[in-house]
């Protein structure tokens, strides 16, 4: 398992980001790294309209082994967000083990009882700027191991709760992951500079208050 998830220490901060380019572009080729308040960074991602228009979910290929060691990009996030860890067996096959979903704050052993969400899911995704990607990046996107909230391990309880929906239609149960979920969300938007429509803007900015304290940390994607 090469895939490392996480931030690249030497990448260089930049104050603000450049929230004035298409939520479809590419990113330039340096990896900028972000480190802003919640409110900035929610200040800094494009305001747009939002459309569903064209989208399939088979649009973005998902659940690969990018680096060939037999092991998914589901099974990789298990493996790394495991709290105590799992052997892996063949095709990766994990046994043992015991996993935290900070969504609903409940712990398990049961790796069939969790699915890998997409932290902005995938239709969302698509209505804020992935429709304008090439195939590639919608496949980078789907199994982005590089930040490591980009996928996170929860209850399929709650993931199946969320569906598609937006921070205005959907947050997480659990008070103490309040927070995290909406570091997590703007991080990943950020990363992929995708656009924000107003009602989840709106929706953002009244969650921000009640997280003065909290700070994004990302970079930007290739």
């Amino acid at each position: 398992m090469t895939l490392v998830r996480g931030l690249t220490a030497a990448a260089l901060v930049v104050p603000l980001l450049t929230a004035a380019a298409p939520a479809g572009a590419d990113p330039a080729p340096a990896r900028r790294a972000v480190d802003l308040p919640v409110a900035q960074a929610i200040e800094a991602l494009p305001l747009e309209k939002e459309s569903r228009a064209g989208y399939k979910r088979s649009k973005f290929k998902h659940w690969i082994d990018a680096d060939h060691d037999g092991c998914n990009t589901r099974k990789e996030v298990l493996i790394e967000e495991a709290t105590e860890e799992a052997a892996v067996g063949k095709r990766c096959k994990l046994t043992g083990g015991r996993w935290h979903s900070y969504y609903d704050d409940k712990d398990t052993t049961s790796a069939r009882s969790l699915d890998i969400d997409h932290m902005v899911p995938l239709a969302e995704a698509w209505d804020s700027g992935a429709s304008q990607w090439d195939a590639d990046r919608r496949e980078r996107y789907a199994n982005d191991l590089d930040a490591p909230r980009s996928l996170v391990a929860v209850t399929a309880r709650e993931n199946r709760q969320k569906a598609d929906k937006d921070p205005s239609d959907w947050w997480v149960p659990a008070a103490s992951a309040s927070c995290q979920y909406l570091s997590d969300w703007v991080a990943t938007k950020t990363r992929w500079q995708l656009a924000v429509d107003q009602a989840e803007k709106n929706a953002l900015d009244e969650r921000a208050t009640a997280c003065p304290d909290t700070r994004v940390k990302t970079h930007i994607a290739p």
